[in-house]
This record gives structure tokens, C-alpha cells and sequence, in this order.
């Protein structure tokens, strides 16, 4: 049974998990290692796991593992190099630039909010999660949430109105 339920967590979730980590780390490979660190954690508590709130327990403990992993890389002298494109894709060239761009301006944009400004943007708008989902993310309150947002938004107007 538990093997069942971990099965269906990791069809309805695994990309969701790897969309956000690869947000955090912006490296294909870190994502995936991490994504897979997320459902062998996951494995231990899949029969506490409730199917609502599955999803932001996943994407909190998918949070947890990067910055486990930033400290841990922040201790460490030898760092990976993130320079490294991955050669094995199926996508065309065309498509895969397009797709650069759009994540680099995406990036770009996101660069000019503080931290928690950028995590509010990623979780409601790129991520679907819904207001009271984020704020729980977050680990702050549904008003102090809705703050946030709204602070990140007019900011990203800003900029681009004097871009």
C-alpha cells in the first residue's frame, strides 16, 4: 500500500516538485536530484500524506531540500559548474532558445524583487497555488501574504513602465 500511494503522489506531483525546484536552482540537474531527495523523503510520510494538501506539503519540503542544499554547497570549496547545457534534449534549437529568453527575462523581472517578493510571484502566479496554498508555503499569514504579492506586482509594474 505504501508503495501504491507514493506512486500516485509522484504522478500528480513529481513535475510540479521539479518546475519549482528548477525556479529555485535554475540548473536541470540540481532539480532533478532534488526533486528525487523530495519523494524519497516523501516515501517515509506518504501515509500521513492528506491528497489536498499533498502538494504544499511537497513543494515546502522541495523548498526545505534546496536550501538544505545551498548550505550545504555555501560549506563547501568545490562548486558545480551550472555552464553546462544539456546536450540530450529533444527540442529543437529554435525552441529551446525561445525558451531561454523567455526564462532569462522571466528572470530577469524576478531579479528586481526581494526574496520573499520573488517566492509570493513564482508560488500564485507561475505556480497556480492559490492565496491561502502560498501563504502557507510561505509560513505567513494570508494577509501578509496578499501584501507581498501586491508589493512584487506594483514593482514589476514600475519596471516596466520605465523600461
Amino acid at each position: 500500500m505504501k508503495t501504491n500511494g507514493i506512486d500516485i503522489i509522484y504522478r500528480n506531483y513529481s513535475k510540479d516538485v521539479y518546475r519549482y525546484l528548477l525556479y529555485l536552482s535554475r540548473n536541470h540537474h540540481t532539480s532533478e536530484d532534488l526533486t528525487q531527495e523530495v519523494f524519497c523523503r516523501a516515501l517515509k510520510h506518504v501515509d500521513a500524506l492528506d491528497g489536498k494538501q499533498a502538494k504544499s506539503w511537497l513543494l515546502r519540503v522541495a523548498h526545505n531540500a534546496y536550501i538544505d542544499l545551498i548550505r550545504k554547497e555555501s560549506r563547501s570549496s568545490i562548486y558545480d559548474n551550472d555552464f553546462f547545457i544539456d546536450f540530450a534534449s529533444e527540442e529543437t534549437p529554435e525552441s529551446n532558445v525561445i525558451t531561454q529568453e523567455n526564462r532569462n527575462e522571466l528572470y530577469g523581472m524576478l531579479s528586481l524583487l526581494q526574496p520573499n517578493q520573488q517566492h509570493a510571484v513564482l508560488l500564485y502566479d507561475v505556480q497556480g497555488f492559490s492565496y491561502q496554498e502560498s501563504a502557507e508555503l510561505m509560513g505567513i499569514t494570508l494577509s501578509h501574504f496578499k501584501i507581498i504579492l501586491y508589493r512584487a506586482r506594483q514593482r514589476l509594474r514600475q519596471s516596466r513602465e520605465t523600461a
